[in-house]
């Protein structure tokens, strides 16, 4: 029998063996299936919770009474002024209160008048995301009434209110809608890169440490065929469940886009055929070199279990190495590119960005998951070759 039959033997028997353990093989495809809609749904959920708090244009004061001229303000820019609870401050610290309350003086129109600035207070809490995301609304607001009553003082004394503003300032934004939708959606990458993982994890296990448990790999080892031949036939099965995962992760977002609920995010969020194959020109050698690692991590090990404890550093290398780009405001650098799993969240996010990248920037990645394929594989046929198997 020749070595591409042995391959191929192989192959098709670790794939059977994976086809019959339905239930995890069901769990793992509809998990995957499902993973970009459910992502979109919960991001989408968030984005449309905003704008309709943002719509409702409320806002919540304690001690209005002592200021109708801004309660005045509030009105006419089309807000409605709430009566903050009683207990606003532990409603902000539980996040039971979603807003920031506006605290005014007793004596705010009676320093107006005297031409004094009284503090007019916006509590908020840092750990309250929701609340904290609109105090800069308010803030902006009680700008926009300091203005107009330092106009209106100059106004009344005859001075020209351009002196307020010598020089006019415009925002302009470099970055493109796309790129603005990352900051959104650029945890994508990530779920993505954890589906192929766990893809290959249950397939990786149980064709090393897992047969080795069960007493079939000494059975199959006694065959006269050359080891890496063996390992080859495994690792392109475990590779083969993986890559498929990647497959319908990557194209269950271009479905799941139907489930937005915000016009906001469906217009930024650009993703089609083009940005799925990109993200798996970028996965699919990710997921080989998953395989061939993880077997290389589980061979070693006697049981099943015991190699889901030794497979745990990987997952979190693959977990935690995508955060780099969050502690390095540098912004990318070059040596991302050689990192397995950094270099991949790093492409992914370029493709949801809407920026090109080379085949410099694709052929570094490519090269080090095809070093770690190879020493993956190495790795299981020289062990295989030793008396530890038993």
């Amino acid at each position: 029998m020749s070595h591409l039959q042995v391959i191929w033997t192989v192959l098709r028997k670790e794939l059977t063996d994976a086809l019959r353990d339905r239930r995890t093989l069901l769990t793992v495809l509809v998990s995957s299936v499902l993973m970009g809609p459910l992502v979109l749904m919960a991001v989408s959920a968030l984005v449309a919770s905003l704008e309709a708090r943002a719509e409702q244009r409320e806002v919540f004061v304690v001690g209005i009474e002592h200021a109708p001229s801004l309660k005045n303000f509030f009105e006419r820019q089309t807000y409605t002024v709430r009566a903050a609870p009683a207990d606003f401050e532990a409603q902000l610290r539980s996040a039971k209160l979603a807003d920031p309350v506006v605290v005014v003086p007793a004596d705010f129109e009676a320093a107006l008048l005297r031409g004094d600035a009284p503090i007019v207070e916006i509590v908020s809490d840092s750990a309250n995301q929701r609340s904290q995301a609109g105090a800069n609304r308010v803030e902006r607001l009680l700008g926009g009434f300091s203005r107009e009553r330092a106009m209106l003082s100059l106004a009344l004394r005859g001075v020209s209110t351009e002196l307020l503003e010598p020089m006019r300032v415009e925002d302009r934004d470099l970055a493109s809608t796309q790129t603005r939708a990352t900051q959104i959606t650029g945890m994508l990458p990530f779920f993505v890169m954890m589906a192929v993982l766990y893809g290959a994890l249950n397939a990786a296990l149980d064709t090393t440490a897992g047969e080795r448990e069960r007493g079939s790999l000494e059975p199959l080892l006694m065959n006269p065929a050359e080891r890496w031949a063996l390992v080859l036939g495994k690792w392109g099965a475990v590779a083969s469940v993986s890559m498929l995962i990647a497959v319908l992760s990557c194209f269950s977002f271009l479905p799941g886009q139907w489930l937005l609920r915000s016009d906001t995010l469906a217009a930024m969020f650009q993703y089609g055929v083009r940005e799925a194959a990109l993200f798996l020109v970028v996965l699919l050698p990710f997921a080989a070199a998953l395989s061939a690692v993880l077997m290389a991590v589980a061979i070693r090990c006697k049981t099943f279990k015991e190699a889901q404890a030794s497979a745990t550093i990987v997952i979190l290398g693959v977990s935690l190495l995508p955060l780099v780009t969050l502690f390095n405001m540098g912004g990318e650098e070059p040596w991302h590119l050689w990192v397995p799993a950094l270099a991949q969240n790093t492409l992914m996010t370029r493709v949801l960005k809407g920026e090109a990248f080379g085949a410099a920037q694709v052929l570094i990645p490519l090269g080090v998951c095809v070093l770690l394929t190879t020493l993956g594989v190495w790795f299981v046929a020289r062990t295989l070759r030793s008396a530890a198997v038993r």
